[in-house]
């Protein structure tokens, strides 16, 4: 008599097999997430520090002494060849970027500093004596789970509960570290 022996997998080996990958499906797609969110933080913080640059420069350079109130105008240029303020995927107020939603307002005091007309950009907004950047997540818990915030002082805060954040920091803002 010959014995024949068949090869491959029997129906309770596959779902054995099955059963483990959706566990560990389960047990990684959270950490995905978080992953995914701490990255996205990560550009929000470095934006935050690119406008502050920016408009660091820009009173230095282009606004004698005064700040930006919009995007729009740390993205025009002060002529031909010259390069922007801030990188084109920042140029307006209410951008998304990496989950985050950028904005730059007029800070606490918002003196006159410069007048548009006598800015190196022809700003539309006159140049003032403050200003406040923030980023705020898109969607708090998916996108990210902070918001950040900076002004001309140059300390970046956050609020842990993701709120959007005004020209007056919360009280419950802290600086990142």
């Amino acid at each position: 008599m010959n014995l024949h022996r068949e090869h491959g997998f029997t129906l309770i080996e596959l779902l054995i097999v099955v059963a483990i990958v959706g566990i560990t499906a389960a047990i990684a797609a959270p950490e995905l997430l978080r992953a995914r969110m701490s990255g996205n933080e990560a550009s929000a913080i470095a934006t935050m520090r690119a406008i502050y640059s920016a408009q660091s420069t820009y009173a230095s350079s282009c606004a004698h002494g005064g700040y930006a109130q919009s995007l729009e105008d740390l993205a025009k240029t002060s002529g031909p060849g010259n390069a922007a303020f801030v990188s084109p995927d920042i140029a307006v107020n209410g951008v998304t970027k990496s989950g985050y939603v950028v904005n730059l307002g007029p800070g606490t005091v918002a003196s006159v500093v410069t007048a548009k007309a006598s800015t190196c950009n022809a700003a539309a907004d006159d140049a003032i004596a403050s200003y406040y950047a923030e980023a705020h997540p898109s969607i708090v818990g998916s996108s990210g789970q902070r918001s950040f915030g900076v002004s001309q002082h140059g300390t970046i805060f956050q609020d842990t509960t993701g709120a959007t954040f005004t020209s007056v920091f919360a009280a419950n803002a802290t600086p990142v570290q």
